[in-house]
């Protein structure tokens, strides 16, 4: 295992050879990220639908979604949340500002096109009717929790969630082999779903995926019948009270609570 300052090294390095990588490939890894976020998602939810008690449904979704980052640090994808740490370049002078922003925007699109692209192919697939549409039930549930957050209470989640998600990253750099990878990577990514924070890429499946189900007018009648109210559940909503203060606040919990404070620390000379 490399050591907090060598970690610290290896990140800068890295986000100096991202900033270099081509905007189709970018684009292309940055989807895959996406499909892979939303495939844990999937998992996380279809686990959970048959599970009555809300607290033991929370812990199986947690369980599971770690499957997600594994994919992407593995199988080698570029994640908008992780790439919060890409920071600790600029303030180094390995990139540009402006190649730190070029890299986020291209990232954030791509993972936004494999997250949805995800979330209309199970609906079109008839995936969420298992379970007799329980998954559906849960997946329509899930969306219109998330678009009923306040917009303070959205980014503060967004602040904690991408906290533990760069954390896990960067317990992840630090391993040299993929058990030692997955190990580190695991807990703080459980520790995330278990508490409710919010993740931009995550929910750009979430609430896309409740939204689609909502077309369907069985998957519909089953959340009434299950006492869920979808009314705040809108494409509007999703953008403005989710998804916006969401990512500032992956944003800020990325590059502030971790990027700058790992950087103070291992790499400032001042």
């Amino acid at each position: 295992m490399r050591n907090a300052q060598e970690i610290a090294a290896a990140y800068i390095q890295a986000g100096e050879q991202k900033s270099t990588i081509p905007m189709v490939r970018m684009l292309l890894l940055s989807i895959l990220a996406g499909m892979f976020i939303a495939l844990a998602a999937v998992g996380a939810n279809t686990g959970a639908s048959l599970i009555g008690n809300a607290g033991i449904a929370k812990l199986i979704s947690a369980l599971i979604f770690p499957a997600g980052l594994s994919m992407v640090v593995l199988a080698g994808s570029e994640l908008f949340t992780g790439d919060c740490l890409m920071a600790m370049s600029v303030w180094s002078g390995r990139i540009r500002l402006r190649e730190l922003l070029r890299c986020w925007c291209i990232v954030y699109i791509g993972n936004f096109a494999g997250s949805l692209a995800v979330a209309f192919l199970m609906f079109s697939c008839h995936q969420f009717s298992l379970f007799s549409n329980a998954v559906a039930v849960y997946t329509i549930q899930t969306a219109a929790a998330k678009t009923n957050l306040s917009f303070l209470s959205a980014c503060i989640d967004g602040v904690f969630c991408n906290f533990l998600v760069c954390i896990a990253v960067w317990i992840a750099m630090g391993g040299s082999t993929a058990t030692e990878k997955l190990a580190g990577l695991y807990l703080p990514i459980f520790l995330f779903v278990l508490a409710g924070f919010e993740h931009s890429v995550a929910n750009m499946y979430y609430i896309p995926a409740g939204l689609f189900a909502s077309w369907d007018s069985s998957y519909t009648a089953s959340a009434l019948s299950a006492g869920i109210n979808c009314s705040s559940l809108s494409w509007s909503r999703f953008f403005l009270s989710n998804l916006l203060p969401v990512t500032i606040g992956n944003i800020v919990g990325g590059t502030g609570l971790v990027g700058a404070i790992y950087w103070k620390i291992y790499v400032s000379k001042k």
